[in-house]
């Protein structure tokens, strides 16, 4: 059946059901004459009368009660299905899967998260700690969360967190043996606790930077983790040290377990962002945490 038949299939069903083109215009919204040449023209293409019209009344034929018996619990399924997919839009509901590293969990995102999960109770949302580069369209992920610098150039990105930075720790007995380095290239004569960067599998270079002079810096030592909380343990164990996000420190910092340095070469960066790609079709829920992780400088 041509696609064009399913509107004037409607329209039949509601004069059916008023008996009176004058009343089922009304309720469709369309002109008395607009329904009238609808009804014509789908009688015309299937070749047979459906409406029995007098100058009082409007009845279904033989024909056409047989055609509305027929399609109109059809019809209404369909209707209702719309209607419940309408009203699933409108409490937000669905499954959501991100991608995104340990430290944007912990410092950005979970705090951001929770009162959003409380407010959106028909929402989930799944999250795969993964600090590299993953390919979230391959993966099959909704969004990542990484460094702007990180986003590749086809993706949507929204800010998300605030600046900060980096910092270079180092526990108070370590110190007290070895001395504080005073320039990022004094690092190379400490024992410095690496990392294995995920991606590509090399060590991380420290990075640095001082009114506007990028420095990178490679450095030596007797352990490499791929993970955040065991380079700040072995830090605060006094094993070396370790170049960290200062927020994850700052507490053992203020306490005493932990003393930074370098901390002119330190200077913050912008924060994370979601990302995701540009023809992702949005579902309510989607759009609600976008809103709800989305960073507003005070």
């Amino acid at each position: 059946m041509l696609r064009e038949n399913f509107n004037d299939l409607w329209y039949l069903i509601v004069v059916a059901r008023e008996r009176s083109f004058t009343r089922a215009a009304a309720k469709l919204g369309v002109s008395q004459s607009a329904l009238s040449h609808a009804i014509k023209g789908l009688e015309e293409r299937l070749d047979v009368r459906l409406l029995t019209r007098t100058t009082r009344s409007v009845a279904p034929t033989e024909a056409g009660e047989m055609l509305i018996n027929s399609i109109s619990p059809r019809l209404e399924e369909i209707e209702s299905e719309l209607l419940a997919l309408t009203e699933m839009r409108q409490r937000v509901a669905g499954n959501i899967r991100l991608t995104l590293g340990e430290h944007a969990l912990h410092s950005t995102v979970w705090p951001a998260l929770q009162p959003f999960l409380q407010e959106y109770p028909d929402v989930k949302v799944e999250m795969a700690i993964d600090n590299s580069l993953t390919d979230i369209v391959e993966g099959r992920y909704d969004a990542g969360v990484r460094l702007g610098e990180q986003v590749a150039k086809d993706m949507v990105a929204v800010r998300i967190g605030p600046d900060w930075r980096m910092v270079v720790v180092g526990a108070p007995d370590y110190f007290a043996r070895y001395g504080k380095p005073q320039t990022p290239h004094e690092l190379q004569n400490h024992n410095c606790i690496n990392m294995r960067m995920p991606t590509l599998g090399g060590l991380y270079a420290w990075e640095f930077c001082r009114d506007g002079q990028a420095l990178r810096v490679r450095v030596d030592g007797q352990l490499i983790f791929n993970n955040l909380t065991s380079r700040i343990a072995a830090a605060t164990a006094a094993m070396g040290l370790a170049l960290v996000p200062e927020d994850t420190v700052a507490k053992a910092v203020e306490e005493g377990q932990l003393v930074t340095v370098l901390e002119a070469w330190c200077e913050p960066f912008p924060g994370y962002y979601l990302y995701y790609p540009s023809r992702k079709q949005h579902t309510a829920a989607f759009a609600c945490l976008i809103e709800a992780l989305r960073y507003t400088p005070d």
